[in-house]
C-alpha cells in the first residue's frame, strides 16, 4: 500500500448527530394551530409538535402510561392540548412547556376515538368506542354531560359554532348524525341520509347550514333549523374530509360567485371545489403522479390562510388556501431506508431511497420534501455525479433513472433506461466527468450506460420528457447477485462485489477482467476505491472490512469489530481513515495506519444500509432500517479546542492553587480545589492545613465556612480517602469537624448522605480496630518496660591493702 500523501491533514476522532430525519407521523389526526406555525401529528404513543418553518420536531409528548394515542385536539385559543390514550386516560398539556397539567380517567369503557373543543376552549367532547359521548369542563375540571344512544364507535364529534345554541353533533358507525342539546341533556334530532360512515362535519359562518361528507361518495347540505337535508351532491369518490370555503370570491379555485362552496378530499388523491347550489365541480386539482396519493385528511386554517392535506403515504401538504399553490411538503414517515446521498454543489439537500418506488428529496435548512415518481417498484440504490446537480437511481423494476436538480432546488427525471433482466441493486456514476454510469444486477451482469450530451448542455430542459438511455456494454461478471459496483477516481477501472464472496477488477470501457480479490468468507455488500492510493476497500457479510492492493490483488489489512454484516464502507480524511456501517446498527470510524477503531457511533436501531460523505469531508449521512436518516458532523476540531481550553484552564487554576497554599489562604484554596473536582488536590490542601501548628482550629474554621454544595463534595471525597489507611486520618478529621459543628438536621439534608455513611462505616470500623490493636500493643510494651525486674549488678570485691 502506498504511503499516505504528506499534508493530508488531521485524523478524525469523532462525529456528533447534527440532525435527524425520523418519522413524526404514522397515521391518524393532524392539526394546525391558528397561526399556521405549528403542526400537531399523532405518531404511535406520542403527539409530535412540528415547527412548520424549519421542519424540526419541537416537542414530542407522551403520556405516562406509554400507550398509543387514540385521539387528541388543540383548543381554538391554541393554549390547551388534550390527548387520549388506549389506557383510557385523558391528559391535559401545557404543550409549549411539554408538561402535563392534569390527568384524569376518561370513564369510557373503551378507548376514546374522537374529541373536539367548543369555540370558547372551555368544553371538550369525547366520543368513545363504547358508543358514548361525554362532555368535560377543562377549566373547572369536571364532567358535565354523558350522552348515550349511538350504536358502534363514535368517530366524529363537533360543537356548533354558535355558543347560544349549546349544541353538540356526533356520528357513529351507523352513519347517523345526532344533534345533542347541552341545555336539555337530550338528543334533539337524528339526521339520516348517509349510507356509509360520515367522515366530516363543518358549519357555515351563520351557523344555519352544515356540510357532511361520507364514504358513500356524497356530500350533504343540512338546514340545522329544520334538521333536514336540503341538497345532496354526488362527488363520485369516497370522501375523507370536506371543508366549507369562506364566502368570498376565489377565481383561481373557480369560485366566481357568492354562495356556499366546499372542497373535498378523497381516494382520487385530488382536491376538488364544488358549488353547493348547483352541485357542480368548479375546480379539480391536477392528478398527482405515483401510488399512495389517496387523501386521508384535510383541514383549513382560515386565520393562517393555509390548507393542510394528508396522503395515504403519510405525506403532509400545505397549500395556500385561496389558490391551492403548494407551499410546503413534509414526509411524515419513511419505511426502511435503503440508500442516502447528499445533493447540490454545497450538499444543501439529501435524497432518500426507502422501501418505496418514490424518492424523497429533503432540503436540509427547512426540511421541505419533494416526492419523486419515476420507478414502478422499490428503489434500491442511488449515486450522485461529481457536481451534485445530477444523480441516478436504480430499482427492482429493472430500470434506472437520471434526475436533475435545478438551482431552485426542484428535481425532475431527465433520463430513463432499462435492459437488465432482474432487479438492479447497485449503481455508480463516473467520477472525473459526467460521461457514464455503471449498474449491477441480480442477473449477474454489469452494464455501462453513456450519458447523452443533450443532458449535459446548459440549455437542456426536462419539459420534453426523459431521454432514453442505451447500454453501451454488458458483461457477465459473477456467478451470483452483484451487490456493489464502484468506479475508480480516474474513470478507468471498475470494481464489482458479489454474493459469491469475491470482488473483481475490470478495465473500462471494455469491461476486461484484470484480477480477482478472494479472501472473504461470505458475500460482499460494498466495494470502494481509495481517493488517493491504489487500494480497494471491501465490506462483507462476514463482519470484516478488507483493504486490497490493486497491483497484485493481495489483502493489505483486515478490520474486525462489527458483530454482523458490514453493509457499507467509505474513505474519509483523504483516504487515511474509513467509515463503515453494519447490520448491528453501528457506524465505526477506523484509522487505516494502525487498524484502530477510533470511534463507534451508536444512534441507529437497525441495519444501516446507507452511508455517504460530504464533499468537504466534514459531514456524513446514514440511513437505516429504523426509518431514520442521520446527518453527522465532524466534531474533532471542536473537541480538540475544548480539550486545549480545558487544559489551559487547569494549568491556570493549579498555579492559583499553589499560590493560595503558599500564602496560607486555605479557605479559597479548598474552595478552588473542590471546584476542580479533584479529590487528590483537595487532599493535598487538607494535608497542608493539618501541617499548620494551629491545625485543629484552622481546619474547623476553613471547613465550616464552605458552602453547602462544597461540603457535600468534601463528604464524597472523604469516602474515597477513607478507603486508604494512609489518608484516613484526613478523612476522619474532616468528618470530626462536620459531626461536631453541624446540626443533625442540616447533615441529614446533605445530598447522598445515606450512601456516604454506608460507605464510610465499614472502613472507619476497620481503621478503629487497627488503631485499637496498635494501642493495645503499645500499652503492653509500656507495661513490660515498667515491670521488667533487672538482676542487681554484682559488686566488685574490695582489694586488701
Amino acid at each position: 500500500m502506498a504511503e499516505p500523501v504528506a499534508g493530508v491533514g488531521r485524523f478524525k476522532a469523532n462525529y456528533a448527530v447534527e440532525r435527524k430525519i425520523e418519522p413524526f407521523y404514522k397515521g391518524g389526526k393532524v392539526q394546525l394551530d391558528q397561526t399556521g406555525q405549528h403542526l400537531f401529528c399523532a405518531c404511535g404513543t406520542r403527539v409530535n409538535i412540528l415547527d412548520v418553518a424549519s421542519g424540526a420536531v419541537l416537542r414530542s409528548l407522551e403520556q405516562e402510561d406509554q400507550e398509543d394515542i387514540t385521539a387528541f385536539d388543540l383548543s381554538p385559543d391554541d393554549e390547551v392540548l388534550v390527548t387520549a390514550s388506549r389506557a383510557l386516560l385523558l391528559a391535559q398539556w401545557a404543550w409549549r412547556e411539554g408538561s402535563v397539567s392534569r390527568l384524569w380517567k376518561a370513564i369510557h369503557t373503551a378507548p376514546v376515538a374522537a374529541m373536539a373543543f367548543d369555540p370558547t376552549s372551555t368544553l371538550l367532547a369525547t366520543g368513545g368506542c363504547d358508543g358514548a359521548v361525554r362532555v368535560w369542563d377543562v377549566k373547572r375540571h369536571y364532567g358535565t354531560h354523558h350522552f348515550r344512544g349511538s350504536s358502534g364507535v363514535v368517530h366524529l364529534v363537533a360543537f356548533h359554532p354558535d355558543l347560544a345554541r349549546l349544541l353538540l353533533l356526533s356520528s357513529a358507525a351507523d352513519a347517523t348524525i345526532r344533534m345533542w342539546s347541552l341545555q336539555d341533556q337530550s338528543c334533539l334530532a337524528t339526521m339520516t341520509a348517509h349510507y356509509s360512515a360520515v367522515t366530516s362535519l363543518t358549519f357555515s359562518a351563520d351557523g344555519h347550514t352544515m356540510l357532511s361528507s361520507g364514504r358513500d361518495k356524497i356530500c350533504i347540505i343540512w338546514d340545522l333549523r329544520s334538521h333536514q337535508a336540503t341538497k345532496t351532491v354526488p362527488v363520485f369518490e369516497s370522501v375523507e374530509a370536506a371543508v366549507l370555503l369562506p364566502e368570498e370570491l376565489a377565481p383561481e379555485l373557480g369560485v366566481k360567485s357568492k354562495g356556499l362552496h366546499f372542497l373535498t378530499a378523497g381516494d382520487q388523491g385530488r382536491l376538488r371545489v364544488w358549488e353547493a347550489a348547483s352541485g357542480r365541480c368548479v375546480y379539480t386539482q391536477p392528478q398527482p403522479p405515483g401510488p399512495g396519493q389517496e387523501l386521508t385528511r384535510c383541514a383549513l386554517a382560515p386565520s393562517a390562510g393555509m390548507l393542510l392535506s394528508v396522503t395515504a403515504d403519510h405525506n403532509l401538504l400545505l397549500y395556500e388556501a385561496h389558490s391551492l399553490r403548494l407551499r410546503k411538503q413534509f414526509a411524515g414517515y419513511s419505511e426502511e431506508v435503503l440508500d442516502v446521498r447528499f445533493l447540490g454543489p454545497e450538499d444543501s439537500h439529501v435524497v432518500v431511497a426507502s422501501n418505496s418506488p418514490s424518492l424523497k428529496v429533503f432540503e436540509l435548512q427547512t426540511m421541505a420534501c419533494q416526492i419523486l415518481h419515476g420507478h414502478s417498484d422499490i428503489v434500491l440504490a442511488l449515486d450522485v455525479f461529481r457536481k451534485g446537480w445530477l444523480f441516478a437511481s436504480c430499482a427492482k423494476d429493472q430500470s434506472i433513472c437520471i434526475w436533475r436538480m435545478n438551482k431552485a432546488g426542484k428535481v425532475a427525471c431527465v433520463a430513463q433506461g432499462s435492459g437488465h433482466t432482474h432487479s438492479v441493486g447497485t449503481i455508480c456514476c463516473s467520477r472525473l466527468k459526467e460521461t457514464f454510469l455503471v449498474t449491477g444486477s441480480q442477473d449477474c451482469t454489469v452494464k455501462l450506460w453513456p450519458i447523452p450530451e443533450a443532458l449535459l448542455s446548459k440549455g437542456a430542459s426536462s419539459d420534453c420528457g426523459p431521454v432514453l438511455l442505451q447500454a453501451q456494454a454488458t458483461q457477465r461478471c459473477h456467478e451470483k447477485d452483484i451487490n456493489s459496483v464502484a468506479i475508480a477516481p480516474n474513470d478507468k477501472l471498475l470494481a464489482t462485489g458479489s454474493q459469491d464472496r469475491t470482488a473483481k477488477l475490470w478495465a473500462l470501457p471494455q469491461c476486461q477482467l484484470l484480477g480477482v480479490f478472494s479472501g472473504h468468507r461470505r458475500g460482499l455488500w460494498c466495494v470502494q476505491f481509495s481517493p488517493m492510493d491504489q487500494v480497494l476497500a471491501t465490506a462483507s457479510a462476514d463482519g470484516t472490512v478488507k483493504l486490497w492492493a490493486l497491483q497484485d490483488f493481495s489483502c493489505l489489512k483486515t478490520f474486525e469489530g462489527h458483530d454482523a454484516s458490514v453493509l457499507k464502507v467509505a474513505f474519509v480524511s483523504r483516504g487515511t481513515q474509513l467509515l463503515s456501517s453494519g447490520s448491528d446498527g453501528l457506524v465505526k470510524l477506523w484509522t487505516i495506519k494502525n487498524n484502530e477503531c477510533v470511534k463507534t457511533l451508536d444512534a441507529h436501531e437497525d441495519k444501516v444500509w446507507g452511508l455517504h460523505c460530504s464533499r468537504l469531508d466534514d459531514r456524513a449521512l446514514t440511513g437505516a432500517s429504523d426509518s431514520c436518516v442521520i446527518l453527522w458532523k465532524d466534531v474533532t476540531e471542536e473537541e480538540q479546542a475544548e480539550e486545549q481550553a480545558r487544559r489551559e484552564e487547569e494549568v491556570v487554576r493549579q498555579q492559583e492553587l499553589d499560590n493560595l497554599l503558599h500564602e496560607k489562604r486555605y479557605l479559597r484554596a479548598l474552595g478552588l480545589a473542590i471546584s476542580l473536582d479533584r479529590p487528590h488536590t483537595v487532599l493535598t490542601v487538607i494535608q497542608a492545613i493539618r501541617r499548620d501548628p494551629e491545625a485543629c482550629e484552622k481546619l474547623g474554621a476553613t471547613v465550616l465556612r464552605l458552602r453547602r454544595d462544597q461540603k457535600e463534595a468534601l463528604l464524597r471525597f472523604c469516602v474515597t480517602w477513607n478507603t486508604n489507611s494512609r489518608h484516613c486520618h484526613e478523612a476522619q478529621a474532616v468528618l470530626g469537624v462536620l459531626l461536631r459543628h453541624e446540626a443533625p438536621g442540616e447533615l441529614l439534608a446533605y445530598e447522598g448522605l445515606q450512601a456516604s455513611l454506608e460507605a464510610l462505616l465499614p472502613y472507619t470500623e476497620r481503621h478503629f480496630q487497627r488503631l485499637s490493636r496498635t494501642l493495645q500493643a503499645a500499652t503492653f510494651l509500656d507495661f513490660l518496660w515498667h515491670n521488667m525486674k533487672l538482676p542487681p549488678l554484682p559488686v566488685a570485691p574490695s582489694v586488701a591493702p
